[in-house]
């Protein structure tokens, strides 16, 4: 069955870094462009970042440009988000989504900035 694991949450000092990692199984990874989003507690979900099957194009909410990065390896079946320079305002729970008319999330992982 289709399987997206996320790993790499924790708690980070503001202006740290952190890198999540999502494992794909289960469904063609190559044909699916990916996503991450994020939601923090009494907000609705949002998107963060998007990436292409063939990596040529990446979006990003105007909150992260600059900040984070998303990348995949499609020989792994593989995404990632690389964050930088952390916020307070980025603590949320991480979400990793494949796209298409067929779609499917991940369970989430905990991404905490804090002093």
């Amino acid at each position: 069955q289709v399987q997206l694991v996320e790993s790499g949450g924790g708690l980070v000092q503001p202006g740290g870094s952190l890198r999540l990692s999502c494992a794909a199984s289960g469904f063609t990874f190559r044909l699916n462009a990916m996503s991450w989003y994020r939601q923090a507690p009494g907000k609705e979900r949002e998107l963060v970042a998007r990436i292409t099957r063939s990596s040529d194009k990446t979006n990003y909410v105007d909150s992260v440009k600059g900040r984070f990065t998303i990348s995949r390896g499609n020989a792994k079946n593989m995404v990632y988000l690389q964050m930088n320079s952390l916020k307070v305002e980025d603590t949320a729970v991480y979400y990793c989504k494949a796209d298409g008319p067929r779609y499917w999330w991940g369970q989430g992982t905990q991404v905490t900035v804090s002093s």
